[in-house]
């Protein structure tokens, strides 16, 4: 479909305002009509005594009576200013309706777009920039009011502003009419070539862009990373060489821009060179019966009549920079979600938490296979550590039981329920997850510890702290709970991130417990205080837990064991042991280096 038609969606709630913002502009196209007759009457009923209309003359004199010339020109001339302070005050009013229009219609592109974004899966996301989708819902999304703005209100009021001006022009002097129309073939000509060319190159821009973006979200994100390495020239030197690539796409545009403006801009001084070149022989003709006020005014009609013109050619232009910010948008919102809720999904109200694999094979691409034919069975409760080398496709493992992905054979189920036929929602509803990197919200800890409970009283946020060994340092913090915690937590450290995130757990109190290496990225001593509160969450929950501190584990219960994708082993760490197998080796080596 059209990009212009698809947008047409987004102003139809305001269809009303538009309405009230056509009638205004209808009202103020009258007035501006207005404005040239009174200079008409001054030259050809007051200053040209003697070859002035005798229409003129007779007007005047029923309009004033027998008021001196000074006083008629004043009055005239007042006149001047009233019907152009009436067009802008009705254009004023034309003007708002069209630009709050223009403005919803962009809040809701912007929000339909971020809630396409958070509802798309991570396969989505894994293959696209973070900085590129904020970009789209920032900035292409303003293609939007362009295109309402610059494009709807623009060429009704032009078109409406053109038709009335060529019909008074026709009525006053039909063949100077024609003479000024003569440029309108070549303008069209030039409005479609240089349409192509500003759609490409502002769709360059935008990709350009949102790769400059990128590079700045990266490098001031990771800043602690640049100063410990002392990579500040380079990123600075990768910052410039998108910044100089942005501006170079920048650059071609506002060529074509001018370079287009110069094209139009000369064909329109032709044309009125030749209105008034054919006008002022009329004039000089006595039996034209074409007055110099009527010249007067058929030039103003002509730079009305030019000047809408004007508009559609650049507002072509703009419309198609912005067609480029559109499609982009509209890219996301056609997108499929690659993990959707099935038409007869159920809400799963209650859960025991018992979770099969059964022949479960998946990968990120075709070519790109991660688990192959994994099978097993966890029950209600039950404790199940995953392990194996970097690669091996636990992470992985893990992201298919909140669905984050689907299989792509075999199935996954929870209580006996294909994990396909639970709506996401509900099934996430009942799991909770304490991974490596804690992420937390530029917030206050109090709203970071309650996000996976909205509605979660004081008391109970106090409580999931205190179980998750955080009240102390809470408390020490000068603003206690309210305290913020910095972008991505930067005010606090590594361990007490994760106490926040244990006390997330802690608050949503969900049957099953994800752990993806909850304690890696911790020193020995810290990570012991921790695990003694992970122990504390675990209990009494179906828990699948990832780690390659395997002295963490060991004594745990029930342990898998995967190399290349495939399930190899499974047993206790004991029985492990005495098979002298994979997990035996990966023992042996993690005994070695902490010894």
């Amino acid at each position: 479909m059209n990009i212009y038609a698809r947008t047409i969606r987004y102003f139809r709630p305001f269809a009303f305002a538009t309405a009230g913002g056509v009638g205004l502009t209808l009202v103020s196209i009258a007035f501006n009509l207005l404005k040239p007759w009174p200079f008409k009457f001054i030259v050809d009923g007051v200053l040209d005594s003697t070859s002035g209309t005798a229409s003129t003359k007779v007007a005047l004199k029923e309009w004033f009576g027998e008021m001196s010339p000074p006083l008629v020109v004043f009055w005239l001339c007042l006149a001047m200013v009233l019907i152009s302070l009436l067009a802008g005050l009705v254009n004023l009013g034309s003007n708002y309706l069209f630009v709050r229009v223009g403005l919803q219609s962009l809040l809701k592109l912007r929000t339909d777009l971020y809630t396409a974004l958070q509802n798309l899966p991570l396969k989505f996301h894994d293959s696209r920039r973070s900085a590129d989708s904020s970009f789209r819902v920032a900035y292409d999304s303003q293609s939007i009011q362009t295109i309402y703005n610059k494009g709807f209100a623009t060429v009704l009021s032009s078109i409406v502003m053109l038709a009335a001006t060529f019909f008074v022009m026709v009525r006053m002097n039909w063949p100077l009419t024609l003479a000024s129309l003569a440029i309108l073939p070549p303008v069209v000509w030039a409005i479609r070539f240089y349409a192509v060319r500003v759609r490409n190159q502002s769709t360059d821009i935008h990709e350009r862009e949102s790769d400059l973006l990128t590079i700045a979200q990266e490098g001031l994100s990771q800043i602690r990373m640049v100063h410990a390495f002392g990579r500040e020239a380079f990123e600075i030197d990768q910052f410039h060489r998108r910044a100089s690539r942005s501006l170079e796409a920048n650059m071609k545009l506002n060529m074509t821009s001018v370079a287009s403006a110069l094209v139009v801009g000369t064909l329109m001084a032709a044309g009125t060179a030749l209105m008034y070149y054919i006008g002022s022989l009329q004039v000089l003709n006595p039996a034209a019966a074409f007055t110099l006020g009527d010249l007067l005014v058929f030039s103003s009609y002509l730079l009305m009549l030019y000047q809408p013109l004007e508009q559609l050619t650049y507002t072509a232009w703009a419309l198609e920079g912005a067609a480029a910010g559109a499609q982009r948008c509209f890219e996301v919102l056609d997108r499929q979600d690659d993990v959707p809720d099935a038409l007869d999904a159920v809400d799963l109200k209650e859960v025991t938490g018992k979770i099969e694999f059964s022949g479960v094979s998946f990968g990120y691409t075709q070519e790109r296979g991660v688990l192959s034919d994994i099978g097993f069975c966890i029950l209600p409760g039950q404790t199940v550590a995953f392990v194996g080398g970097t690669g091996t496709g636990k992470s992985t493992l893990l992201s298919l039981v909140p669905r984050f992905y689907d299989p792509t054979s075999g199935s996954v189920s929870l209580d006996g329920h294909d994990l396909r036929s639970i709506t996401k929602k509900s099934l996430r509803s009942h799991i909770g997850m304490v991974l490596q990197d804690t992420l937390l919200f530029s917030t206050t800890i109090r709203e970071n510890i309650a996000y996976g409970k909205p509605g979660a009283t004081d008391q109970e946020i106090e409580e999931a702290a205190r179980k998750a060994q955080a009240l102390d340092f809470i408390q020490r913090m000068p603003q206690g709970f309210d305290s913020p915690v910095g972008e991505r937590g930067g005010h606090l450290s590594v361990g007490q991130r994760q106490r926040i995130g244990i006390a997330r757990a802690f608050l949503k109190n969900a049957p099953i417990l994800l752990l993806d290496e909850p304690t890696s990225a911790l020193d020995p001593s810290t990570e012991h205080a921790i695990m003694g509160t992970i122990l504390e969450l675990m209990r009494g929950r179906t828990t699948l837990i990832i780690t390659h501190r395997l002295t963490t584990i060991h004594g745990l219960g029930r342990i898998v064991v995967l190399q290349n994708g495939r399930l190899v082993e499974d047993g206790s760490g004991a029985e492990l042991i005495a098979q002298r197998g994979v997990y035996a080796a990966l023992y042996r080596d993690t005994i070695a280096q902490s010894g």
